[in-house]
């Protein structure tokens, strides 16, 4: 019998999902299907009969609006929502606004795979003539953050992502946890890749083989010491996310029009 139950939830499509392009720290609302993502997520919830007490989401505006959505469908919009940078989308760096096939085609799917999936290699850094730079680091979003905007990532690997969300993990949302509060963290593809890592202590070569595709709730059943009492659960029609999580994998592959 698990003492916690935790529900994980990748956002659902953005606009630059659905372009194939390295999102990251651009704030970006959802698509339409990224909405209808959300949506469904919320009411199977409902269906299962999910109750949240607290939901934790990023500060980017595809991770709040996918928890608003849920709520909405779940009829629990009254739910307290708490923000944090710390479980932001992996931060890119230099590769921010690329094209992930265009980069296989470049670079090779191998190393664009290194890029997107491995724990510890980091992406070259975000310099101040990238294109995006101004838009991130002059955002109000991090003016109320716990860090300077100096002190902000240029560029990171999973395990700096991990690093950055275990001060998160283990002072807010774990005491709530262990007051009993039923918990969804709306959050990304990588930082929830990273809390996955940790709580199911997933090794450092095995994570590379992990993908989350959008939109899917993640079911987490702790014991009293938070260890997991089996592995995660996807949520909804096993067929149909199988599908999706294939589809996450090609966006790192060169199209076949290009081979």
């Amino acid at each position: 019998m698990a003492k916690y139950r935790l529900v994980l939830l990748r956002h659902g499509e953005g606009a630059w999902n659905k372009e194939n392009r390295f999102c990251s720290w651009v704030d970006q609302k959802l698509s339409s299907n990224g909405i209808k993502e959300a949506q469904n997520c919320g009411k199977h919830l409902k269906a299962l009969g999910f109750e949240f007490d607290l939901v934790f989401t990023s500060v980017l505006s595809r991770s709040i609006q996918t928890a608003w959505l849920v709520l909405q469908e779940m009829g629990q919009e009254w739910v307290p929502i708490q923000s944090s940078w710390r479980l932001n989308e992996r931060h890119y760096g230099a590769l921010i606004g690329l094209n992930r096939a265009e980069m296989a085609l470049n670079h090779g799917e191998e190393q664009v795979k290194i890029w997107r999936r491995s724990y510890d290699v980091t992406p070259p850094p975000i310099t101040e003539s990238h294109p995006y730079y101004e838009e991130i680091y002059n955002d109000r979003r991090y003016k109320c953050g716990d860090v300077s905007q100096d002190n902000l990532p240029k560029a990171e690997s999973l395990k700096d992502v991990l690093d950055r969300l275990l001060p998160y993990w283990n002072e807010k949302i774990v005491p709530e946890l262990k007051s009993g509060k039923m918990i969804l963290i709306s959050a990304h593809g990588n930082s929830s890749r990273a809390l996955l890592k940790h709580v199911e202590g997933i090794s450092d070569e095995d994570i590379i083989n992990v993908t989350l595709p959008t939109g899917v709730p993640i079911l987490l059943e702790l014991d009293e010491n938070l260890h997991p009492l089996g592995p995660h659960q996807f949520l909804g029609d096993q067929e149909a996310i199988q599908a999706a999580i294939k589809k996450v994998e090609d966006q790192g592959k060169v199209k076949s029009a290009e081979k």
